[in-house]
């Protein structure tokens, strides 16, 4: 980091994206929180189409 240089935020427009090792980093980050909330997201709405298949036609 530069003299003076600070982070405001962790948000994308205070990152100095010229700097490699933040482009690396943040990229690698956002990367996997992506493929994490991803994967989330797929998990939850199969289980939710799963569980409205079982049920559908069914009374208990």
């Amino acid at each position: 980091m530069l003299h003076g240089e600070t982070l405001h935020s962790a948000l994308p427009q205070d990152i100095p994206w010229w700097m490699p090792d933040h482009f690396v980093f943040f990229g690698a980050f956002y990367a996997v929180l992506f493929v994490i909330l991803g994967g989330l997201g797929y998990v939850i709405l199969k289980s939710i189409l799963h569980a409205k298949h079982d049920n559908h036609g069914h009374s208990h």
